[in-house]
């Protein structure tokens, strides 16, 4: 959920959904499986059920990034040679500034050896397509502004909210109506501007918390 107004600063990148895509490089099968993965166990209990799906598989490498703003990175190579295949596939999560995701690379080998280059290039050649098949969305960081309205002054309100293209997250009745505005962070300052210029002042608007919100790209 966004709003038409909203920038990219701050903004991260997390996979799409889960899903699977498979390459073929000189007779070994590459099958990249993708999820999201809100922590380290997660994405743990991820790796264990690829591997178990395909236990009779040479080798399920992985690398994943999970946790507040991205700061635990985690790659296995499982049995490849060093740095061959989960750091070139962590290096494109990396580059491509994803967050709560993670990686299994499942290889079949077909009798041909690759070489160290021909492993990097493989392993992370997996992950890239398989990130471009199964989608990405953007996330970005968006402060949440609480308006309180009167009754009679809501509905009007509300309709100016949603014409000006700001997210109007929840609507709260009681004593008084308070809308929970989704605003991007930089361009707070200017729809609190907006907002008592739109009701001439007769709104009262607080900002706190911060969520992230998707978008498709």
């Amino acid at each position: 959920m966004t709003d038409a107004k909203s920038g990219s600063a701050g903004s991260v990148e997390a996979v799409a959904r889960a899903g699977e895509h498979e390459i073929e490089i000189k007779k070994s099968r590459f099958i990249c499986a993708l999820s999201r993965a809100a922590g380290e166990a997660e994405a743990q209990e991820f790796v264990r059920q690829v591997r178990k799906r395909h236990w009779s598989a040479t080798h399920n490498c992985y690398a994943y990034v999970v946790g507040e703003d991205g700061r635990t990175h985690k790659s296995n190579d499982d049995g490849e040679p060093g740095g061959t295949a989960g750091v070139p596939m962590l290096e494109v999560l990396l580059r491509r500034g994803l967050v709560d995701t993670v990686a299994v690379v499942t290889r079949y080998y077909g009798g041909v050896k690759l070489g160290a280059g021909g492993l990097i290039r493989a392993y992370g050649s997996a992950v890239s397509e398989a990130l471009d098949a199964v989608g990405v969305v953007e996330r970005r960081p968006v402060a949440l502004v609480t308006a309180v309205a009167d009754h009679t002054t809501a509905g009007r309100l509300e309709n100016d909210l949603r014409a000006a293209g700001y997210a109007v997250r929840d609507v709260r009745y009681g004593a008084a109506v308070e809308f929970e505005v989704g605003v991007p962070e930089p361009e707070v300052a200017a729809f609190l501007a907006w907002l008592a210029e739109a009701t001439a002042g007769g709104v009262r608007a607080t900002v706190g918390g911060r969520v992230m919100v998707e978008v498709r790209s």
